[in-house]
């Protein structure tokens, strides 16, 4: 391969408290939390939007709140609270979602079904990060990382603004594909242990028909519905149980990678059919992400086809949405100071640096947290080894395949979120690192900002 050696040049270079690379579901929780700590906080992300998978994927949230309808007598716990909590009364004050739906089908894998509108999720996300004083960087990709030693001392960035240096105290890396992490020197595997996938909105749907139907042929696996205002019922998720549906339609199905799984806020519409695809290399790579693009929004068109010709209540459908590019589960993963187990997570291990209580399990009933318990995630899970001044929190934690499956769900991502914002907020204005940073202090701190650690 032929190189190019670049020129030296001179980049404007802006000053922060902290700087955090990626506006997903984790990212835009932890700016809240470091500008709401007083910290000057720029976020930048490399799409036009903010949100990330929560607003790619269409799926639920899951989830809030401790798995305790199988169990009896384990009291309903609200686990994730704090900022997250704080998003979900923004939507439903916008009508962006039903809030928290008790589940009467399928209690075995979540209890709760928190359905969102993404469109509006956007919205809401967007004005928080606006009130809260962050600098909001949106079109602007994470080119590379500044060092001294262990510290990261900057990170270069790209948009049609041109290059630049964010300077900065404290970084959280929150990219999803562990950017800053790798730029950085940190770390990292790429294990390609879950498929991509690409979701997808379909809209001129009778939901109530395609409930119906899989009713009559005993197929409803997961469900929930509330009731609206005017009296009427509204399903929010419905699972289809694949051993009760015709072998002929599950084998199409298991060929393209999809699923009858499916939230809604409309009885016309699904907002959520997946697509997944299994990558022979790591998805981080340009020329598999590419190659992977194309096959899943060949998919699509062959799963709507399906649709339309084999499932009642669907044979006016049209696709609505898709995601802008594929969804990873996991691209890089970033060593950090420590590592959980599966055997940890579904035991409800607790540690004297919690920084976050969850209780779902994405493989669900097959693994399930025991007896609805609940399970921390230590400080020390989200310090990248080997730097003194960067977090990673999503899903590029966790080397566990089967803990990862927790780990990386929409809400823990949040509740990492709120914990790293605090903490490099905190290290910013004290001049603490990571390590030095007091596990107390900042367990006090998420308290008084709303976060469940156990306390009645």
């Amino acid at each position: 391969m032929k190189t190019w050696l670049e020129p030296a040049r001179e980049i404007p270079v802006r000053e922060y408290d902290v700087a955090i690379a990626g506006a997903g579901t984790g990212g835009v929780v932890a700016a809240l939390a470091a500008a709401r700590s007083g910290a000057k906080t720029v976020l930048v992300e490399s799409k036009g939007y903010v949100g990330g998978i929560a607003v790619e994927g269409g799926t639920a949230l899951h989830s809030f709140f401790n798995l305790w309808q199988p169990f009896p007598g384990v009291p309903k716990v609200q686990l994730v609270r704090g900022i997250p909590a704080e998003i979900v009364d923004r939507l439903i004050e916008a009508g962006g979602t039903y809030g928290h739906v008790e589940t009467t089908g399928g209690v075995d894998y979540d209890s709760v079904c928190t359905s969102i509108d993404t469109k509006i999720y956007k919205h809401v996300a967007h004005t928080m990060l606006v009130e809260a004083g962050v600098d909001l960087w949106l079109n602007t990709v994470v080119v590379g990382a500044v060092t001294d030693g262990t510290r990261v001392t900057g990170m270069l960035v790209e948009s049609r603004s041109g290059r630049e240096l964010l300077r900065a105290a404290s970084f959280v890396d929150a990219t999803g594909y562990g950017d800053l992490s790798a730029h950085a020197g940190a770390r990292f595997t790429e294990p390609n242990d879950h498929p991509v996938a690409n979701s997808m909105g379909v809209g001129g749907v009778d939901v109530e028909r395609f409930a119906a139907w899989l009713r009559s042929i005993g197929a409803v696996e997961d469900y929930a519905e509330t009731t609206l205002p005017d009296g009427r019922k509204q399903i929010v998720r419905i699972t289809a149980k694949t051993a009760a549906l015709p072998p002929a339609l599950v084998a199409e199905l298991r060929a393209i990678g999809m699923n009858l799984v499916t939230t809604a806020m409309r009885n016309d519409h699904f907002m959520f059919i997946k697509i997944n695809v299994k990558t022979e290399e790591s998805p981080v790579g340009r020329n598999v992400q590419s190659a992977t693009e194309h096959v899943l929004r060949n998919r699509q068109q062959q799963g709507l086809a399906l649709l339309r010709r084999a499932v009642p209540g669907c044979e006016n459908a049209y696709i609505v949405r898709t995601c802008p590019s594929l969804t990873i589960r996991r691209g890089r993963c970033i060593v950090c100071d420590y590592d959980l187990t599966n055997e940890e997570v579904v035991s409800g291990t607790h540690f004297e640096d919690d920084i976050l209580w969850y209780g779902f399990h994405d493989s669900a009933p097959r693994i399930q947290i025991r007896n609805g318990a609940s399970y921390g995630i230590p400080l020390r899970a989200i310090r990248v080894a080997g730097l003194d001044n960067l977090f990673a929190i999503g899903m590029m934690i966790t080397r566990d395949h089967e803990a990862h499956m927790s780990t990386r769900n929409t809400v823990s991502c949040m509740g990492q979120g709120q914990a790293a914002g605090t903490a490099v907020a905190l290290c910013a204005q004290h001049g603490w690192d990571t390590r030095t940073l007091p596990v107390q202090t900042l367990r006090e701190k998420l308290r008084a900002d709303g976060v469940y650690l156990g306390e009645a």
